[in-house]
């Protein structure tokens, strides 16, 4: 009996996305290693809406026929029911970004296909850009910027440094994780504070910070909060009105993860106040309506969902696609594997 052709691989994400992840010599590099049939489909603002009318703009109702690896993005449409009978050999979806919440539907899960992200690859910058917030709301950035604009030169004496100061991460994600590392590394000895109800005290201990049983105790306890908690229906407005008014007066806000965790008007009505500052990566909404005041206040920096994988650090999640790709065609095990028992507890 003759051997079954092997099927090919298909890319398909953003038009921008595309050029910067896979652009032409990783695709080149995924066809050679593999010796499989790379296509790459970019997908054009709004094609992605309901009824899948991007499928129209492929090139013959077979051209994902044969496709047994897909290679998604940012801007890949969801897989719905409509494109995986499409693609009817598809067996592993490896995602060269971060969550797959919204792009795999229970049709994937159905059929059984192997379903891989490159959000271990994607927190990396996440935690770096986090880290630096850290420290500079421990130094009273934006407070110290705010008063030299208005021609005041603050004292030696008015200055703040990060030497012991508290940090309370709220989630223990691949994010959390690795700020509490570069935190515990830092020569100012940080306090940093832990809440995650999925992590025991001795978890919390092994991963360098002290276990929180509450979110409360946290917030009253921290001179920054934070947030590295995924965006599940029990964490909606989890750092909400009255935890917020828990963290000491001259305390720090940081989001670098869901809007919807952080009461935006609750946090909006703080910063106002001059009570708390912020710095903000995500919001909810995102975007923010221009005339909201957070985007104005000057204890408050609100940047453009920024902190993941950017420009050039694109590149990373294309290199680690190859890869993984590559160990699946192996029967490796794959190092960013989803199950879909974990799905709720990813962001």
């Amino acid at each position: 009996m003759a051997e079954a052709r092997a099927g090919g691989v298909a890319v398909v994400m953003g038009a921008e996305e595309l050029g910067v992840v896979m652009p032409g010599d990783l695709r080149e590099r995924l066809r050679e290693s593999t010796g499989r049939v790379v296509r790459a489909k970019a997908v054009q603002s709004g094609e992605g809406e309901e009824n899948a009318p991007w499928l129209e703009g492929l090139e013959g109702p077979d051209w994902l026929g044969d496709v047994e690896v897909l290679v998604t993005g940012w801007g890949c449409p969801p897989l719905t029911k409509a494109v995986l009978e499409r693609a009817s050999r598809l067996r592993a979806v490896v995602h060269a970004a971060g969550s797959v919440k919204w792009l795999v539907t229970e049709e994937v899960w159905e059929r059984g296909i192997v379903v891989s992200s490159a959000a271990g690859v994607n927190a990396g910058p996440v935690a770096d850009f986090t880290l630096a917030l850290i420290t500079l709301a421990a130094k009273d950035a934006l407070p110290m910027a705010a008063a030299y604009a208005n021609g005041r030169w603050p004292a030696f004496t008015e200055r703040r440094g990060a030497d012991s100061r508290t940090v309370g991460v709220i989630g223990a994600s691949r994010i959390g994780r690795g700020v509490m590392a570069g935190l515990r590394t830092s020569a100012a000895g940080y306090r940093v504070l832990l809440y995650d109800p999925y992590v025991t005290a001795e978890g919390a201990e092994r991963l360098g910070a002290e276990y929180v049983s509450c979110l409360a105790d946290l917030c009253r306890a921290s001179d920054i909060v934070t947030v590295h908690a995924p965006e599940t229906p029990e964490t909606r407005r989890l750092l909400d009105e009255p935890h917020l008014a828990l963290i000491p007066d001259g305390g720090t806000v940081i989001n670098t993860a869901r809007g919807s965790i952080v009461d935006t008007g609750a946090l909006e009505r703080e910063c106002a106040s001059g009570r708390l500052s912020a710095w903000l990566d995500v919001t909810d909404p995102e975007p923010l309506e221009k005339e909201r005041p957070l985007l104005s206040l000057p204890n408050v920096m609100v940047t453009p969902h920024i902190a993941g994988a950017q420009g050039s650090e694109g590149r990373r999640l294309g290199v680690w696609a190859v890869q993984e790709v590559k160990r699946w065609i192996r029967g490796e095990r794959l190092l960013g594997e989803v199950r879909r028992e974990e799905l709720g507890r990813l962001a």
